[in-house]
């Protein structure tokens, strides 16, 4: 099934969603650094990070939404898509929730701080590895006829 929504002939959701995936993902990253080193620094990097992160996947949603509602009904596809979004509202949710317990000392996270950004983190790999399978495995977002000699999505030639 293809995208409903492209820019230059991709998905534009799975072009923005690893900018939100990775900023997210860093910010974990820094946040144990810095419960290693206690250096401060790392804990107000992975502030922004979040903040970035956040802003990211808020502006991917829509366009994975637009996606969604083109899934048939009844399908594996609609039902594994609706789990998908479902728990990347919860990721995104956890992680604005951090960064607002952040947000008076980014230097000095909370425990409940740090606890949100690494539950959303390890959801996030859930609701990641269901999108690789919506793509992946049940070909949603993948051009009609897609193969190893397709033309370039630039000439607007058809597949097949």
């Amino acid at each position: 099934m293809e995208s409903r929504a492209k820019l230059f002939g991709h998905p534009i959701h799975q072009i923005l969603i690893v900018f939100p995936l990775g900023l997210l993902a860093t910010s974990v990253i820094f946040d144990i650094i810095y419960l290693i080193t206690e250096n401060r620094r790392w804990s107000e990097i992975a502030f922004w990070m979040i903040a970035a992160g956040v802003i990211g996947g808020a502006l991917a949603a829509p366009f994975g939404w637009i996606d969604f509602l083109a899934i048939p009904q009844n399908t594996r596809a609609k039902t594994i898509g609706l789990l998908h979004g479902a728990l990347n509202v919860v990721v995104l949710g956890l992680f604005v929730a951090s960064w607002f317990l952040r947000r008076d000392f980014p230097s000095e996270p909370s425990v409940i701080a740090l606890a949100l950004s690494f539950a959303a983190f390890a959801i996030a790999g859930v609701s990641g590895w269901l999108g690789g399978e919506l793509v992946d495995r049940l070909g949603i977002g993948v051009d009609d006829g897609a193969h190893v000699n397709a033309p370039s999505s630039l000439t607007h030639k058809t597949v097949g």
